[in-house]
C-alpha cells in the first residue's frame, strides 16, 4: 500500500520538469505561428519591393530615353533644317541628320561624365555604351517617320507639315526606345552604366 501511494504521488522535482516540459511545447505552435507571420511580411515586402522596382525601372528609363532624346533631337532637328534649307538629296539630308544625333547626344552624356571627373578617352567609352543602342533606336523612327510620311522630307521649312511630321518622329521615337533602354538598364547596360558617375 505504502508502495502504490508512493508511486501515485509525483516528486517535485518530477512535477517541475513536467510543467517545464509542457510550458516547452505549450510555447512550440505559438513559435511556430510568429515564424509563418514572418515569413509572409517577408513575401510581402518582397513583393513591394519588387513592385517599386519595377516603377522605379520605367521611370529611369524614361529619364535616360528623354535625356538621350533631347541630344538626338537637336541632332535630327539641326540635320533636316540644313538639308531642307539647301536642298539636299533626301538621303544625304537623312545622313547628315544621323551624323549629327550621334554627335550630340554622346556630347550631352559626356558632359556629365566629364564633370564627375573621367578622363575624355574614358568619358567617350562610356557615352559611347550608354547611348550607342538607344540612339540606333530612335533614328531608325526619327527618320522612318519622315521618310513614310508623304511630302515631309520636301516640305519647306515654312511648311507646317515638315515641322509636325519632325515632332511626331519624335515623340514616337521616346515611346519605342522607352522599353529598350528599360531592357538594357536592368541588365546592367545602356545608361546604367552612366549612373555611377552620378
Amino acid at each position: 500500500m505504502e508502495h502504490s501511494a508512493h508511486q501515485g504521488h509525483e516528486h517535485p522535482a518530477q512535477h517541475a520538469q513536467h510543467a517545464h516540459h509542457e510550458q516547452q511545447h505549450g510555447h512550440h505552435p505559438d513559435h511556430t505561428q510568429h515564424t509563418g507571420h514572418s515569413e509572409q511580411h517577408a513575401q510581402h515586402t518582397g513583393h513591394a519591393h519588387q513592385h517599386h522596382g519595377g516603377s522605379s525601372s520605367w521611370r529611369t528609363a524614361a529619364q535616360a530615353t528623354l535625356h538621350c532624346l533631347t541630344g538626338c533631337a537637336i541632332g535630327e532637328v539641326l540635320g533636316q533644317v540644313i538639308g531642307v534649307g539647301f536642298g539636299l538629296h533626301n538621303g544625304a539630308t537623312v545622313v547628315l541628320s544621323i551624323a549629327l544625333a550621334f554627335v550630340f547626344g554622346y556630347a550631352l552624356t559626356m558632359r556629365g561624365v566629364l564633370k564627375a571627373g573621367l578622363p575624355f578617352r574614358e568619358a567617350l567609352k562610356v557615352a559611347l555604351a550608354a547611348d550607342t543602342v538607344s540612339i540606333i533606336v530612335m533614328e531608325l523612327i526619327d527618320n522612318g517617320v519622315m521618310v513614310a510620311v508623304p511630302g515631309a522630307m520636301d516640305a519647306g521649312l515654312g511648311q507646317l507639315l515638315f515641322w509636325l511630321s519632325l515632332a511626331g518622329s519624335l515623340v514616337l521615337a521616346f515611346l519605342v526606345t522607352v522599353p529598350v533602354n528599360r531592357w538594357l538598364i536592368g541588365r546592367g547596360r545602356g545608361h546604367a552604366v552612366v549612373h555611377a558617375y552620378h
